[in-house]
């Protein structure tokens, strides 16, 4: 453990843990020494950058409130948590695909029965949501949990609109005997990711567009299933592409059709022009032990 050089620090990070009891945390930690030494050397990382690394991480650290998590925004727009996903849900391609849960779900949210106009009363273009949770064979999951939450027309979630304490466009739902479940809201909008901290500086450095494409949040919970995580994305969103979490995946794009208040399924219902969007999900079983 002397005279330690570049060469030979790497192995001796790694002996002192050998007596680590947990194998899985050991394989982790030795892993994580490897790699990190690896890029220190591979970069030739100085002093100055190392300090200004530390620095970045400290206050990444001190903008996490109860409200904000930037470590996890950190995550999302290194890619790291769509990565843990995809290693952690790996799925037939006849599932429906999970994407990143995002800071806005809240526990405190109300549950309600089908067809509620779950808008708080906030202004936008009205959206219908159509929604049937089946299992691969096309059966129909009754009594399935279904949480849906979104933005607003303005781009913010409920805990963003100024002087609002209730839940708004968020709601628990529960599938009925054929596995339907709907909703009234409004549509939402595209909306920049926080941009005022650490992760915002980053993304200024690399030249990364802040915007999150428009989306549906949907979280479905069913015994003998898979939890499914995702969000639904109109397919002509202009930041489909450039979405700073990476969380858009071409089956995740849906048509928003849109509707004049006298024409469509929902004719009658509104006074002025409607999107309808409609769902099928597909929910993949708990693997056999």
């Amino acid at each position: 453990m002397r005279d330690l050089t570049s060469d030979t620090i790497t192995g001796a990070v790694i002996s002192t843990m050998r007596d680590t009891k947990d194998p899985r945390l050991a394989e982790i930690l030795h892993s994580l020494v490897h790699h990190l030494h690896a890029f220190v050397r591979d970069v030739g990382l100085t002093e100055e950058e190392w300090a200004a690394g530390v620095d970045f991480l400290t206050r990444t650290g001190h903008t996490c409130t109860p409200t904000r998590q930037e470590f996890i925004l950190l995550s999302d727009v290194l890619g790291v948590t769509m990565l843990v996903d995809a290693l952690s849900n790996r799925r037939s391609v006849k599932s429906t695909q999970n994407s990143v849960l995002g800071p806005y779900f809240r526990e405190d949210r109300p549950e309600h029965s089908d067809a509620a106009d779950i808008s708080g009363g906030l202004p936008g273009t009205p959206l219908f949501f159509e929604g049937r949770v089946v299992d691969r064979e096309g059966a129909p999951v009754p009594g399935a949990g279904v949480d849906v939450w979104h933005s607003d027309a303005d781009g913010h979630y409920d805990m963003e609109v100024p002087g609002r304490t209730d839940p708004a466009m968020r709601a628990l739902f529960r599938t009925d005997g054929t596995g339907h479940f709907g909703f009234r809201s409004i549509r939402p909008a595209s909306y920049p990711i926080p941009g005022d901290g650490p992760v915002g500086e980053l993304m200024s450095a690399t030249s990364r567009s802040l915007m999150r494409p428009a989306h549906v949040h949907v979280l479905i919970t069913a015994p003998g299933f898979q939890r499914v995580t995702t969000m639904l994305f109109p397919s002509d969103d202009p930041y489909l592409d450039t979405d700073p979490v990476f969380g858009v995946k071409r089956s995740l794009l849906d048509s928003y059709d849109t509707y004049e208040a006298d024409a469509g399924p929902r004719r009658g219902l509104t006074d002025e022009p409607y999107t309808l969007l409609r769902r099928t999900f597909i929910l993949e079983p708990h693997p056999a032990d």
